[in-house]
């Protein structure tokens, strides 16, 4: 008897309006193990593949779901076209990048990263439920920590916050971009990675070794004076 696993399974995941966990397929299907299942997934990924289909299904926020391949995103973004008022603002998009790297951490510390106040900016990503609070830091006044949610992983089609890029592949891809680059706050960069930025940019020679450390000396000064001024209010995002 012909195996209708495959079959069954992506009618669940195309009529599915969140990604299919493996133990919502087993509450469904019954007497299924994980293996079976991501065998089956395989099948239909390879049924894709084989004619060309414009679609496939990928492990995303812990769930399976089906998707469009890359190369029509741009035909699928002028379809929805009217959900650009939708996005998120850059101011949005660059605490969320450092609440995802960061996680958990506390509003001061967010502030101190982008130098500017988040509280409208970290109201906007809770209603979008894309970061929620995770607990409170023991310390004085006991500020609250704030994570990412599994709407986020959703929203940027992740598995887990493993799947997140590196900080030094982003800083490789952007070496190229002179724009992005002229109008990059490397001191923010900086306060979110050091390490891993430090890895990717160790561009002193002997030669230039004392000029690196004035510029160095500069940055410092420069924080310095920063951690010293009143945080400036943020546009809303």
């Amino acid at each position: 008897m012909e195996d209708k696993t495959p079959d069954i399974l992506e009618a669940m995941i195309f009529a599915s309006d969140s990604p299919l966990t493996i133990n919502k397929i087993k509450e469904v299907l019954g007497d299924i193990g994980a293996r079976e299942i991501r065998k089956a997934i395989n099948i239909l990924n390879e049924r894709y593949e084989s004619c060309h289909s414009a679609l496939m299904i990928l492990e995303v926020a812990g769930g399976y779901q089906m998707v469009t391949r890359p190369e029509y995103a741009d035909y699928v973004g002028q379809l929805y076209k009217s959900r650009q008022a939708h996005r998120l603002t850059q101011k949005a998009l660059e605490t969320l990048a450092i609440v995802a790297y960061k996680q958990p951490i506390t509003k001061p510390e967010i502030e101190h990263i982008r130098g500017v106040n988040v509280d409208s900016v970290l109201r906007t990503l809770i209603e979008r439920n894309l970061i929620t609070v995770v607990g409170r830091e023991k310390g004085p006044g006991n500020p609250l920590l704030y994570g990412t949610t599994k709407d986020f992983l959703e929203y940027f089609g992740l598995n887990s916050l493993d799947d997140l890029p590196k900080l030094k592949e982003i800083d490789e891809l952007l070496k190229g971009d002179d724009k992005f680059l002229e109008s990059l706050d490397q001191v923010a960069l900086e306060q979110l990675a050091p390490e891993e930025l430090g890895m990717v940019n160790p561009e002193i020679s002997e030669e230039n070794g004392e000029s690196a450390q004035e510029s160095s000396a500069t940055n410092d000064e420069t924080t310095s004076d920063h951690d010293q001024s009143e945080t400036k209010p943020d546009d809303a995002p």
